[in-house]
């Protein structure tokens, strides 16, 4: 059996994904009502960490950060207060990586055996099942869950535990940059005539291409901004990877001014604002509009390919 705890917009997706590989499930969240549509198509619940870790053979976590995995896993009722003997422990948490693997050799020394598997993607890529996953550990731990991992998304082999969330995060460094960054070129395309369809369409596929430019630049075109994933979130993950810049010791003037452009979004429109309303703070300052009609399909619309 395998275990899930944390059941937000990726997690649920990502159990879901378990669900239709064939997998028993049982899953955990802080909020009891967040299970309620996977219990209806068959999961098992938990009423905490250590219960559901004495259930399954593989736990997944997927929660909000360092200080949510810790009590996950070091709480009264976390992991290491049931039996780790045998037991595989996945993590997919964007988190600190010296934090993680602390936990990781706690876990160990339980007699468990710790696998880091950070994300990459969107709602629709945890939705269809083909996000890209930073997986570091021993490769005998890898090759024990290897058939849950490819249930998921698309496993990136990066090293030694720990790895994974090194990668997550400077993953992340570049997104956000860019995601700041492409505001500025498509209001100032704006100004000078260039409609933003055209602009997109010519971008595309030369050297400003990114997942930004494809995947994201819909959302201020629909005029959503993505809030499948919120400012909250992107602010979370600055947050860590300035405190990892510091830690190796690299520049980072380019993230900084990210930091600062996401922060003050955040302080404008909300936290809870999507993602790319970080672009909205140069649209409206510029006080044009970059909406374009077309059908632009929301990233939490996607279906899973077996669904009708």
């Amino acid at each position: 059996m395998i275990g899930f705890i944390g059941l937000g917009n990726m997690g649920s997706a990502v159990a879901r994904n378990l669900l239709r590989a064939g997998f028993e499930v049982c899953v955990h969240d802080v909020r009891p009502d967040a299970a309620t549509a996977l219990l209806a198509d068959g999961a098992t619940w938990a009423g905490s960490p250590v219960e559901l870790i004495d259930k399954v053979d593989v736990v997944l976590s997927m929660v909000f950060g360092p200080v949510q995995i810790e009590q996950v896993v070091r709480g009264d009722n976390g992991l290491l207060a049931g039996d780790c003997r045998d037991k595989s422990w996945i993590d997919l948490t964007t988190s600190d990586p010296t934090l993680m693997r602390e936990l990781a050799a706690d876990f160990a020394r339980a007699g468990g055996s710790p696998v880091d598997s950070p994300v990459t993607g969107s709602i629709d890529s945890a939705i269809r099942g083909d996000m890209i996953l930073f997986v570091g550990g021993q490769p005998e731990h890898i090759a024990r869950v290897r058939s849950v991992l490819d249930a998921i998304g698309v496993v990136r082999l990066v090293g030694a535990y720990g790895n994974g969330y090194v990668a997550k995060l400077v993953n992340n460094q570049l997104w956000l940059i860019h995601a700041a960054a492409i505001g500025e070129a498509m209001v100032a395309a704006k100004v000078a005539g260039l409609e933003p369809d055209v602009w997109w369409e010519a971008m595309k596929g030369g050297a400003a291409e990114s997942f930004v430019m494809q995947h994201d630049v819909p959302s201020i075109f629909a005029g959503h901004y993505d809030p499948s994933f919120r400012l909250e979130l992107c602010l979370k993950d600055l947050g860590l990877i300035d405190r990892f810049l510091d830690e190796v010791g690299t520049r980072h003037e380019l993230t900084m001014a990210a930091h600062a452009r996401f922060r003050e979004a955040a302080d404008r429109y909300g936290a809870g604002a999507g993602e790319m309303t970080v672009c909205k703070v140069i649209e409206d300052d510029a006080g044009v509009d970059l909406r374009v009609t077309g059908d632009w399909i929301a990233p939490w619309e996607v279906k899973h390919p077996t669904d009708s």
